[in-house]
């Protein structure tokens, strides 16, 4: 697409959807294919997932693809008509038609990757962590700020149809203000040591998995400016070599003074029908709501204390997951790139942008330092 301008929603470019109100999916506008803006894809295990995803959306197409696998290049191409791939990731930033750049590679190369997209003329996606290492915070910043791209984080927590729903209602006041805000993401992890073993060594679970119900948490609370955490390794962990903890509990207390929970077990056995991967447990002082991943159901109750539950899993199981297996992030993905394309658009805010993502690590970055020392942390704030 080249240069981005602003575009309205009501410029003839856009086209109706067509899609029914009820059942389909969220519609963030709709341009024509040739109109939309083109993202090259960086890493394409997980980021095939986001070249998929693509497929659905309005406001964006795939044009790009890098990855240094010779397969999952071919892979990529093969599942993607007319798809430019490469191992050069210099070459796919070179390319005109590449408005966005969407990085999947593992955690210790994003910092570097975002810089040189933004210094190319680039917009981003990464998906979370956004970084691991809190020192690569100057030189985002930076460059942000001097070339004047945006980043959006791939939380896609946030654009999961229950937690879209759990924010929508709290936007409109119903639960009022948040007082106790409880978190998780409790996942069995052997089948992610398998296909990514680089976590074992290069991360900490307070990067990875908690990076979802610590993003909830911020969300709702803002600013966090106590943090205690404690964590212990779990067989699972053990087998596989872990020499951080891989279930972690922590308190959290925002500048408001209002408090937050937040759990991660990544080596138990799982529950799947008594409780759901992610949660997140809303308590305001007028109602009080939970939205879950990967179930497609929302519950809360009504001004009269009916409580209420949507399940959505009929109606948009074939748009967030495409085929029978649940937690394959199809619908997320699409939700937050055309979240973003709107955005930049718009000339409109973004969420999570770069400020709250960093912001988010730094928060994650006090609950290790916690672990570490048993103590009560303090994030940083950050400067710029």
């Amino acid at each position: 697409m080249g240069k981005v301008d602003s575009i309205p929603m009501s410029h003839p470019d856009f086209l109706p959807t067509g899609r029914p109100v009820v059942g389909e999916r969220r519609s963030y506008g709709e341009l024509p294919p040739e109109k939309r803006l083109g993202v090259g894809v960086v890493g394409l295990h997980e980021g095939h997932t986001l070249l998929v995803a693509l497929r659905t959306t309005g406001l964006c197409r795939a044009v790009a693809g890098c990855d240094l696998s010779e397969d999952k290049r071919g892979a990529a191409a093969e599942s993607t008509s007319g798809l430019f791939v490469t191992d050069d990731y210099d070459q796919l930033l070179g390319r005109e038609d590449v408005d966005i750049v969407a990085i999947y590679t593992p955690d210790s190369l994003h910092a570097d990757q975002i810089v040189r997209a933004m210094d190319a003329g680039k917009h981003v996606i990464c998906t979370k962590p956004l970084i691991n290492d809190p020192a690569a915070i100057p030189a985002l910043l930076e460059v942000a700020e001097r070339t004047g791209k945006r980043l959006q984080v791939g939380q896609s927590t946030r654009f999961y149809e229950p937690f879209q729903r759990q924010r929508e209602l709290f936007e409109q006041g119903v639960f009022g203000d948040v007082e106790v805000l409880d978190a998780h993401y409790n996942h069995r992890m052997d089948w992610y040591y398998e296909k990514s073993p680089w976590t074992v060594s290069d991360t900490h679970w307070a990067y990875l998995g908690l990076s979802h119900p610590v993003d909830l948490v911020r969300w709702y609370l803002g600013d966090i400016e106590v943090v205690h955490a404690v964590g212990t390794t779990t067989a699972l962990g053990a087998k596989y070599g872990m020499k951080t903890p891989d279930a972690i509990s922590v308190n959290l207390r925002a500048a408001s003074g209002r408090i937050g929970r937040v759990l991660g077990n990544y080596g138990f056995h799982e529950l799947p029908r008594a409780r759901a991967l992610i949660e997140c447990f809303l308590m305001g002082d007028r109602g009080t709501s939970l939205a879950r991943y990967p179930d497609l159901r929302f519950t809360y109750h009504d001004d009269r204390g009916v409580e209420i539950e949507e399940d959505f899993h009929h109606a948009m199981s074939g748009y967030y997951f495409r085929h029978e297996l649940k937690g394959m992030h199809y619908g997320e993905f699409a939700n937050y790139a055309d979240s973003f394309a709107r955005a930049i658009l718009d000339g409109a805010p973004n969420s999570p942008d770069l400020k709250e993502g960093l912001q988010t690590v730094l928060v994650m970055r006090a609950i290790v330092e916690s672990l570490e020392s048993g103590q009560v942390i303090s994030p940083k704030r950050l400067i710029g």
